[in-house]
């Protein structure tokens, strides 16, 4: 009962985090050379976890498969998209809201590829979720932004749906540290080959892009997704996917708390209705046939 608490809580927190630290890193890194940094770690990391768990022998060519698939969706075109995107001047807040929109079209695929049924509460906790999200964002729609950054969110959109669903219905029966080391080991391999044809690759070792990354390391891709993993591989898709509504509020939270960022009574209210709207989307009416 308390980890049904404490993992989405925990989850919401750290991954709202990498905004801010992924957003110091690229100040003193190109995106993809920053991302392969980070992603041969996490994998050399996840290796010797998975190895003193004596958790390679269990691994199978099919589950090797899919677990380098999901890296792909999830470490690779997701973060690559959005981290993209922000190099050539597309606002944080702009890229949340299009990825925003993953919970409900992981809903829809849900119903339609792992026969979750989600209920007209769910549903309704799903909306306000995103109109929480989006209050706590704003858009400013006179602006003009780049459309190769726009392309790339709606790709990273596109990712972690269907990274979601893939990891759902095909990834859950590997050992979590395995298939983490897998999916990191697939995620530096494509952005180092992103890095190598696409931009000249560039790493100022400074302390503040130490830190940025030993965080981005350690809390999110060490914790953060583990967490994901666990509740992916636990709960609903659905479910789990409506958590993501939270990251901006919180985000907004942490820029306030810890870079002075403005925080403003809409924002308090996005957060209210936003955390509303998880609440409805992650009880437990939602039923899965499968796991009956």
């Amino acid at each position: 009962m308390l980890l049904s608490f404490v993992f989405p809580l925990t989850f919401v927190v750290l991954w709202a985090s990498a905004f801010a630290t992924g957003s110091v890193a690229t100040q003193d890194a190109t995106p993809f050379a920053a991302l392969a940094f980070r992603f041969s770690l996490v994998a050399i990391g996840f290796v010797i976890v998975a190895w003193w768990l004596a958790e390679f022998s269990t691994l199978k060519m099919r589950d090797l498969k899919h677990s380098i698939m999901t890296g792909l969706l999830f470490h690779g075109l997701y973060l690559g998209g959005c981290w993209y995107s922000f190099s050539v001047g597309i606002p944080a807040g702009v890229s949340a809201l299009i990825v925003c929109t993953q919970p409900i079209l992981t809903a829809i695929f849900a119903g339609l590829l792992l026969g979750e049924q989600v209920s007209l509460k769910n549903w309704l906790g799903l909306s306000l979720g995103f109109a929480g999200a989006a209050l706590v964002l704003g858009l400013d729609v006179g602006s003009e932004f780049a459309i190769d950054g726009l392309v790339a969110n709606v790709v990273a959109l596109a990712a972690i749906t269907t990274g979601t669903i893939w990891q759902r219905k095909y990834s859950q029966t590997l050992p979590l540290a395995t298939n983490n080391a897998v999916q990191a080991a697939a995620a530096a391999v494509f952005h180092g080959t992103v890095m190598w044809f696409l931009e000249s690759p560039a790493i100022n070792l400074t302390l503040s892009f130490g830190l940025a990354m030993g965080w981005l390391v350690i809390a999110v891709s060490f914790g953060a997704f583990s967490i994901l993993m666990y509740l992916i591989n636990h709960h609903s898709a659905s479910q789990t996917s409506a958590l993501f509504f939270l990251v901006p509020p919180v985000a907004a939270l942490i820029g306030w708390l810890l870079l002075n960022e403005g925080l403003t009574t809409v924002d308090l209210l996005g957060f209210a209705v936003a955390s509303g709207g998880v609440y409805l989307a992650t009880r437990p009416s939602v039923s899965i046939a499968d796991e009956r």
